[in-house]
């Protein structure tokens, strides 16, 4: 052959090698692996570990045989069992990623998925946990780490908003102590500080502990006041704390116990239910990962009945499984979409990871997965319906629509009481039916069905009791140095004594339940301590509680609680008065021209008879009463007679605020700083006074003088001072209004209790009685003061009636003169007629009678007058006659 023929001969060899070798290498990049590798890693010996088993088996099996995915490729199942230990758990891993999975399903243990989740992020090996739900293991810190179940971030939002709804404030939370646990506790601790209440004491125990142990934490805990208990532990050891509680006695009325969805895994895995398990845990509230009800979920519920039935299943079927089950077809539909776009399976050695001399860990057999992100991300962006509803993933990593079912174990089975979804809160209704709605489509559907608590009862539970650890309460109370008669200190056993402590003991006498308590004094007596600082000592819990003249108001109200107001009271303002003019004349000055006018026109018109200008005269000051009456309860003349004159320049806040004069306030009081804060009072204008002497000393000074020109003080304070001084009033409205009550904890459950008390004392009248024993004083009352001072009443007008009085009197006398005057003149020309001349001139005899004189007043006068006239004229006829004879000289 020549060199040309074998030239020919190895171009056509390279070209056909060529060909192959390309034909063989594009075959091989779409040509899907036969088989691929997944690995699961749980605690086969569980609750959770026995029904989850079944479940990835079943799963994987029934991809294996469906042709719609993954034609023609596999999945091979590698299993791993943690037994329950985190560094079995970690090693178990290791050997898991040694055999080249892509992914691997699980763990269940949340403790076990914080430590695996940094070799598999080292790896990029995706883990896709169905029942490790401890919130902390977020997207952020473990991006490998795909949670195929639901967060408790959510169902301690739920079990928050359940004791929000049953008015609870405080809870205690038995939790187990390991990530699982304080994961769970410390998402409930911010849940419920969102709805003003808060995990009182926190009961955790080591993971396999002992009943001993588990013991001595429920003991301890039954000595505290909280009644509501939150169970947060593993599904294997929880039923102990509930056998031990039941031989304590904590499963009786008055308990509150919340489990979470644990103990719903123990119940469904159990079949049938066992008797003695029910009975430990009746009354309890137990919360369920809610899946919603599907042809495929049925279907697959039967198919686990039929194993259960033929023996081929240890367990019965619980949420976990379910997810588990779900967890399986999401792996094999985002490696079916992972090969759909040309991707390939392959391992690369990671040079981080070597073997140090004469080390048999073998760490250079743990291979990185080339395609481990793009698997990520196709997991992520999975969607599709399984058995436990529509799988899909929000930005955040956690599958959409968190939902539980509420549940209460009555007798041998479960009560749904509800449900709650983090969309809609609670509902009677299935959350799906609600997603599409408007969440105030349905009031109604905000709502759960009664339940049935521990001890049978069907009454709510108070969710408290005082603690029975025999410790009294310690109650602050100011050491005054005035106004005593609110409290002071004594010799009794109580060492205190007054109107507040009075409320006090009246009010702890209703409660049901008792409640022992010392009080203490607070402050050194010589001056009134700052109550500021007593609300401090209260919320640093140095005190329990404060008692006494504790007044609400705006500023103290962020850091502690007060009960119903037992006094309402406000600030107001006290200055020195002039009485009004006692002076029968002070209403004239209005009408000073009217009377004048009134009496000209009587003496200085036409001449008319006596009786008629007598009359006239009766007339008029009767119209001017009248007058007088009636334009004082609408003009000028009620301001003259009911207004008091201020001696000072304070007619209010307004003026108060303006002028410069200094206002006083009582030492301690919130007063200063209310003046001061929200005024805009400078503090140089404030003089602080200690007790009521010294009140009305500042007062009688004035400001020119060295005192003040008003006080500020709370009205009750203000009220006992002028029972006593009745030289001052309040000034303008009151302002500030509030009240006093006692002070407590921030949501102390006293507070409500104790509330309700004192409205009980109020209705049945035993808070007047009170009041009436301590404050009720026999000198002049402020508020009859004001009532009087402000009302018109007889004495208003006399005189008024004086001068009526007088007039009538004067008018009297001039009628009955002139009647004697008459009847005089006209007894003696009676007497004329009938005597002879001679004893004319004689003096005339007395009145014979009484009847004479009735008898002239009945005549009328017209006829007396003529009468007289007459008489008159007769007397002088005959006194000419006489005349004219004795001067015609004799014949």
């Amino acid at each position: 052959m020549g060199s040309s023929s074998l030239l020919a001969l190895w171009f056509c060899v390279t070209v056909t090698s060529a060909f192959l070798a390309a034909s063989d290498n594009n075959t091989n990049s779409t040509s899907r692996p036969s088989e691929i590798s997944i690995g699961a890693l749980f605690t086969f010996n569980s609750y959770i570990g026995r029904a989850a088993r079944l479940a990835i088996e079943l799963a994987v099996h029934d991809v294996n045989t469906n042709s719609s995915i993954l034609a023609n490729t596999t999945l091979k199942l590698q299993v791993q069992d943690t037994n329950c230990s985190g560094f079995l758990g970690t090693i178990e891993a290791l050997q898991l990623m040694e055999k080249q999975v892509v992914s691997i399903i699980g763990p269940q243990s949340s403790g076990i998925a914080h430590v695996i989740s940094h070799a598999v992020n080292e790896l990029h090996v995706p883990l896709l946990t169905f029942a490790a739900t401890d919130p902390t293991l977020s997207s952020l810190q473990c991006p490998y780490l795909i949670r195929t179940t639901q967060s408790d971030y959510f169902q301690m939002n739920g079990i928050a908003d359940l004791i929000s709804n049953y008015g609870w404030r405080e809870a205690i939370a038995i939790f187990v102590d390991d990530d699982y646990g304080r994961g769970g506790i410390t998402a409930l601790d911010d849940a419920l500080a969102t709805k003003r209440s808060k995990i009182s004491y926190k009961a955790a125990f080591p993971p396999h502990a002992d009943a001993t142990m588990i013991k001595d934490v429920l003991v301890q805990i039954n000595l505290m006041e909280s009644r509501v208990y939150v169970v947060h532990v593993n599904p294997d050891s929880g039923l102990t704390i509930f056998s031990l509680a039941k031989s304590l006695g904590m499963m009786g009325s008055g308990y509150v116990w919340i489990a979470s969805d644990w103990l719903a895994s123990v119940l469904d895995s159990t079949y049938p239910p066992n008797f003695d398990t029910m009975n430990l845990i009746q009354g309890v509230i137990v919360f369920r990962q809610h899946t919603a009800d599907s042809d495929l979920k049925r279907a697959f519920v039967t198919r686990w009945s039929q194993m259960v039935r033929s023996g081929n299943a240890s367990s019965n079927l619980n949420t976990y499984a379910l997810y588990a089950y779900d967890s399986v077809w999401l792996l094999a539909h985002a490696i079916d979409q992972f090969l759909l776009e040309g991707e390939t399976f392959s391992f690369s050695d990671d040079p981080r990871l070597h073997d140090a001399n004469g080390s048999s860990l073998h760490l250079t057999s743990l291979k990185y997965f080339d395609g481990g992100e793009q698997l990520r991300k196709k997991l992520l962006l999975t969607n599709f319906t399984g058995v436990t509803g529509q799988v899909q993933f929000d930005s955040e990593g956690n599958l959409i629509h968190p939902a539980y079912e509420i549940l209460n174990i009555v007798g041998t089975g479960l009560r749904t009481l509800g449900f709650w979804s983090n969309y809609s809160g609670f509902s009677v209704v299935v959350p799906e039916v609600l997603y599409g709605e408007s969440l105030n489509a349905s009031t109604s559907n905000q709502l759960l069905y009664n339940a049935i608590w521990p001890g049978e009862i069907t009454t709510k539970p108070r969710g408290w009791v005082f603690p029975n650890n025999g410790k009294p309460i310690r109650i602050g109370v100011p050491y005054r140095a005035s106004y005593k008669e609110f409290i002071s200190k004594d010799s009794s056993p109580d060492g205190v004594q007054g109107y507040c402590i009075d409320v006090f003991k009246a009010a702890i006498n209703l409660l049901p339940y008792p409640v022992p308590y010392s009080f203490i004094l607070f402050g050194d007596g010589i001056k009134n301590p700052n109550y500021n600082d007593l609300m401090e000592k209260v919320y640093e819990n140095y005190f329990d509680a404060a008692v006494g003249d504790i007044s609400i108001v705006t500023n103290r109200t962020r850091i502690v609680d007060f009960t119903q107001p037992y006094i309402e009271s406000g600030l107001v303002i006290v200055a020195p008065v002039k009485e009004r003019s006692s002076s029968p004349w002070a209403f004239l000055k209005p009408f000073s021209v009217q009377m004048w006018f009134s009496f000209s026109t009587m003496f200085f018109s036409h001449r008319e008879n006596t009786v008629s200008t007598l009359g006239r005269f009766v007339l008029i000051i009767w119209l001017f009463v009248v007058l007088i009456i009636n334009s004082s309860y609408t003009a000028s003349l009620t301001s003259i007679l009911t207004v008091q004159q201020l001696s000072s320049g304070i007619h209010g806040l307004d003026s108060l605020i303006s002028s410069s004069d200094p206002i006083g306030y009582q030492v301690g009081s919130f007063a200063k700083n209310y003046m001061m804060e929200e005024l805009n009072i400078a503090e140089s204008r404030l003089v602080s006074l200690n007790n009521p002497k010294a009140y009305e000393r500042a007062l009688e000074l004035g400001p020119k003088n060295g005192g003040v020109a008003a006080i500020v003080d709370e009205f009750a304070y203000v009220e006992l001072f002028m029972s006593t001084n009745c030289k001052y009033r309040p000034v303008g409205q009151e302002f500030t209004k509030n009240g006093w009550g006692f002070a407590f904890p921030r949501d102390s459950p006293l507070a409500i209790d104790l509330s309700t008390a004192i409205l009980t004392l109020s209705e049945n009248g035993d808070l007047q009685r009170i009041h009436d024993k301590w404050l009720q004083h026999a000198g002049c009352s402020s508020q009859e003061n004001e009532i009087d001072a402000n009302r018109l009443s007889l004495r208003s007008f006399w005189g008024l009636f004086l001068i009526c009085g007088l007039a009538c009197l004067v008018a009297l006398i001039v009628f009955f003169m002139r009647i004697f005057c008459q009847y005089r003149r006209y007894s003696t020309q009676d007497e004329d007629a009938k005597l002879e001349p001679e004893r004319s001139l004689k003096r005339p005899p007395r009145l014979t009678s009484i009847k004479d004189l009735i008898s002239f007043v009945d005549k009328k006068e017209e006829d007396v007058k003529n009468s007289i006239r007459q008489k008159l004229s007769h007397k002088q006829r005959q006194s000419g006659r006489i005349f004219n004879e004795q001067s015609t000289p004799p014949a």
